[in-house]
């Protein structure tokens, strides 16, 4: 299935500009959602139809005209606890409500690793890894086709287009490129068969399409 336009939330974060440039290449339509006009011009130079959009505020607008979600966003390291509430579980929440409503039947969420089970993931994360646990709950329970991606600890590393997705014993080995991880969004957008379906993301021997298949 390949989605006509797809909405990325979190475009300017650091999988959001890397999703975007492989969309592009894929020759899928994106809109990309940011929060300001400071951030436009860059997108624009690269094809992309902008949408300047507040998450803790209504972004519903954003949702027409498109065929699937990518929800990247996220409320990142340096903020407090109260903006992962509002970004990271409010916001993830409020755009699976927006599909809905405007019948965008595909969503693809980037959640984490260790959201299935907070209790058992580094305390200092756990308010976190709750947030994204509750909101991937929300989107397993609704009506949209999606798929829920929990990628290890990011790296700035270069992709390598290789991945696993059982989780390594080893805890310094469960991580994953931020490249790598926009490499399965845009293979899942393409898929029929990841619908429905989870899948925790690592550093792998395996190529993507191959590791996605295979854990289907």
């Amino acid at each position: 299935m390949t989605s006509n336009t797809s909405l990325v939330i979190g475009a300017n974060g650091q999988i959001g500009k890397k999703l975007i440039q492989r969309m592009l290449e894929t020759g899928i339509t994106v809109k990309a959602m940011i929060r300001g006009p400071a951030q436009a011009e860059a997108f624009e130079a690269m094809g992309t139809e902008v949408i300047i959009a507040d998450l803790e505020a209504d972004f519903s607008f954003a949702f027409e005209g498109c065929d699937s979600v990518i929800f990247t966003a996220g409320s990142g390291a340096s903020t407090g606890f109260d903006k992962t509430l509002l970004i990271d579980l409010w916001a993830a929440i409020k755009a699976i409500n927006y599909a809905t409503e405007h019948d965008v039947r595909r969503f693809i969420m980037v959640s984490s690793r260790g959201a299935e089970n907070p209790d058992k993931g580094p305390e200092r994360i756990k308010p976190y890894l709750v947030a994204k646990h509750a909101a991937d709950l929300v989107l397993l329970q609704s009506e949209l086709d999606y798929t829920i991606l929990q990628p290890g600890r990011l790296t700035d590393d270069p992709a390598t287009n290789h991945i696993q997705t059982q989780r390594p014993e080893n805890a310094a080995e469960q991580k994953i490129s931020r490249d790598d991880v926009a490499a399965c969004i845009v293979y899942c957008l393409q898929q029929d068969h990841t619908i429905g379906k989870s899948y925790e993301l690592f550093y792998g021997k395996t190529p993507i399409a191959e590791a996605l298949v295979k854990s289907s």
